[in-house]
């Protein structure tokens, strides 16, 4: 997996930017139950009031709270008295208006603080604040005004024993009452409070929303990078598998079936653009919610519900790697059954023709039923598998809210907890437990996509058959068109036996040499071997005087015309299967050589002549015509070399002559190798080899081994008669 994604680095950019939104995005998601919290705790229980050191305070409250704290001089160097001497007269108005009570009562403001002395402060006053919080209730002001007449030693003997109780509270509690007394203070100096609670509601609110705002237009740019990034890895892996298999040999081939590789190159690599869409937010986004949710819990002032948090990711991990152990076996076996489904259905297709002539369409349904019947019941079971993943998670997830709204109930009755604070540990929980289901969604994904990465890397990584020398030499133009066979000898990959062996013969420039010999004797595998679709195993193949093996690919087959047994069409038309080899070749080059084939009859007869569209494989015109304009395309191109694996064997015998005696005019300096199975097509060859079990069993002319060879003869005269053979034979000497 890791070797398919060290190709992302062509995207390097896009995804250094989607690590960052992704940091962005965590933090804000992060951020918002704090939030929350602060709306329940501050915003509507505290009434907006954030510190627990009042803005203003009466002189009588002041005096009420250093009864209560030793830290008398600390409070008091904090505040200054609200008074024209103490402020300027605009600021005095306006402290005026905001303090009603100022008009008869003396008030003190707090002084501009730095934010350690602000802390200091809230803490020095929280102990005070909440005892004036207890004593202001109405049945206990009595009390208070018994404990205020006390003598100061019993009095502080009181205090201790109230500031003993109070160290048992929890800081957010004690703040919390602290904050009773401050919002008690602010109506009794005629303070609007509702409009506190309503701004400070209201504030929160729109940086809640500004927040999302943010979370969202991260998650869309995410969303739209991480589709490109996935889009661009997959062209880049098509491109790179395409390539590596055009520089495959027919060992290769073999190797892999055609269906595999179409499947590799399609359903694997969409796997892996599938990942993609998900493998950032997982990798990056999920432990960022998961470990900072986790931080955030812990740094809380009541973190005694974090053992819940274990116990949700405990259960998730078991779930998780249950499930992952039963469907991973079959993940891998479900790539193998695409394959074995599009193979099966490409030879249907393929073989069409011959099922319907057969009548065996109903068995060839079974076939296919068969391989569609296992890739269902394999994706049936995955997906059953994992259907129990999500509902199993969920009712995980509910669950642990239950027992976080149990245990918080508990702590917020006992007075140990506040509501907000049980709200951001569940949103806190839920985040984390969601990170966990992110990475558990992966692991749907990302055994398929391991799978399919495998088999994409197996393709990029197969070793070439047929090796490019590092050093490539220039051909000799001396020796143009040169094709020496000496002592070449060849056996199939992966086979002991040759199917080839002591092979010695020179094919020359100007003149046609012919192979001949039965079915199997190993005539298309010696016209294979010159461009190089398979390597010899032993003696040396000279190009133009250069060992092919020291030749590129490339410059041999530029002076290669190779027209296969089997006429091959790509979709597009006349033209461009004609000009295949050159696209750019003028078209009077174009129509000599169909001229040549003795294509241009029937295409003169088509309605849009060389624009007439050719279906896929050439499906649209008849078997000869195929194979003319195959000849053709190799004619257009005017190599050196011109090699003929039985290419004449759809035309008729007046076709086949005519075209030969137009190619003969054409080839009279080009080297000409004819591979034939009817003999009226290479009587007049110069030179005639005729193959037995793959060995040289004759060589000459049509006239001496009718003399001499034994397997000649027998192959011409299953063919021919003795008389049509001496008067064809004889054609040549006249």
């Amino acid at each position: 997996m890791l070797k398919t994604l060290r190709n992302l680095k062509e995207s390097w950019v896009s995804v250094i930017i989607i690590v960052l939104l992704l940091i962005v995005q965590a933090t804000c998601d992060l951020t918002l139950p704090d939030y929350t919290s602060k709306i329940v705790n501050v915003g509507i229980q505290n009434g907006g009031i954030e510190e627990v050191a009042p803005d203003a305070l009466r002189k009588s409250t002041m005096e009420s709270l250093l009864i209560f704290t030793e830290d008398d001089e600390t409070i008091l160097s904090c505040y200054e008295e609200i008074s024209k001497e103490n402020f300027e007269e605009k600021e005095y108005e306006k402290l005026k208006k905001q303090y009603p009570a100022l008009e008869n009562e003396v008030l003190y403001k707090i002084k501009k603080l730095d934010k350690e002395e602000k802390e200091n402060l809230n803490t020095i006053m929280a102990k005070p604040l909440t005892i004036i919080s207890y004593l202001q209730n109405g049945e206990m002001q009595e009390q208070m005004q018994t404990q205020m007449s006390m003598p100061k030693e019993q009095l502080n003997l009181v205090i201790a024993e109230i500031n003993k109780q109070l160290d048992d509270m929890q800081d957010s509690i004690l703040e919390q009452a602290a904050i009773q007394a401050v919002k008690q203070e602010y109506k009794d100096m005629g303070v609007n409070t509702d409009n506190i609670q309503n701004k400070y509601i209201i504030i929160s609110g729109i940086k809640m929303l500004g927040i999302s705002l943010i979370i969202m237009l991260s998650a869309i740019i995410i969303m739209l990078l991480s589709a490109k990034v996935g889009a661009r890895l997959a062209k880049t892996l098509r491109e790179k598998v395409f390539k590596k298999v055009l520089s495959f040999s027919n060992k290769e081939f073999s190797e892999y079936s055609t269906a595999s590789l179409i499947t590799r190159s399609t359903n694997d690599i969409q796997q892996i653009q599938n990942l993609i869409g998900m493998l950032f937010r997982v990798v990056v986004y999920a432990p960022i919610m998961g470990i900072g949710g986790f931080l955030r819990v812990l740094n809380q002032s009541d973190n005694s519900m974090a053992w819940i948090i274990g116990v949700a990711i405990l259960a998730i991990l078991f779930v998780v790697g249950t499930l992952f152990s039963i469907a991973m076996p079959r993940f891998k076996k479900l790539q193998k059954l695409i394959d074995k489904l599009n193979l099966v259905a490409r030879e249907i297709l393929t073989g069409l023709p011959v099922i319907r002539a057969f009548n065996t369409e109903e068995r060839e349904e079974k076939r296919f039923d068969l391989s569609n019947i296992d890739l269902t019941k394999t994706n049936l079971f995955v997906n059953r598998a994992m259907s129990f993943m999500m509902p199993i998670l969920m009712l995980i997830m509910n669950s642990i809210s239950l027992l976080i709204v149990w245990v918080g109930a508990h702590g917020v009755d006992n007075g140990t907890m506040q509501v907000g604070n049980m709200m951001a540990f569940i949103q806190y929980t839920m985040q984390i437990v969601m990170s966990f289901l992110m990475i558990s969604m992966m692991s749907i994904i990302l055994p398929r996509a391991s799978v399919s990465a495998n088999r994409i890397n197996e393709v990029l990584e197969t070793d070439e058959f047929i090796k490019q020398s590092k050093n490539p030499k220039e051909l000799n133009p001396y020796k143009k068109g040169l094709v020496e066979f000496k002592n070449v000898g060849f056996k199939y990959p992966d086979s002991d036996e040759e199917v080839l062996s002591d092979i010695t013969f020179t094919a020359k420039p100007g003149e046609t040499t012919a192979i001949i010999g039965s079915t199997g004797s190993g005539k298309s595998t010696i016209v294979n071997l010159i461009p190089r679709f398979y390597d010899i195993t032993s003696g040396n193949l000279l190009i133009d005087g250069v060992d092919i093996k020291d030749i590129s690919n490339k410059d041999l087959r530029k002076i290669i015309g190779f027209v296969p047994q089997k006429g091959i069409l790509f979709s597009g038309t006349i033209e461009s299967n004609i000009k295949y080899g050159n696209p750019e070749m003028p078209d009077e080059q174009m129509i000599e050589a169909a001229r040549i084939s003795q294509s241009e009859e029937f295409i003169e007869a088509k309605p849009l002549k060389y624009q007439e569209p050719i279906a896929q494989g050439g499906s649209n015109v008849s078997g000869g015509q195929k194979q003319r304009l195959s000849i053709a395309r190799a004619i257009a191109i005017n190599p050196e070399i011109f090699v003929f694996d039985d290419s004449f064997s759809a035309l008729d015998f007046k076709t086949d002559s005519i075209l030969r005696a137009e190619l003969s005019k054409k080839t009279k300096n080009k080297t000409v190798i004819i591979v034939a199975q009817r003999i009226n097509t290479i009587l007049n060859a110069d030179q005639i080899i005729v193959l037995e079990d793959g060995k040289i069993v004759g060589k000459g002319t049509h006239q001496e081994l009718m003399k001499n060879n034994e397997t000649y003869k027998q192959i011409a005269l299953s063919q021919l008669s003795e008389d049509e053979l001496n008067m064809e034979g004889g054609e040549k000497h006249e």
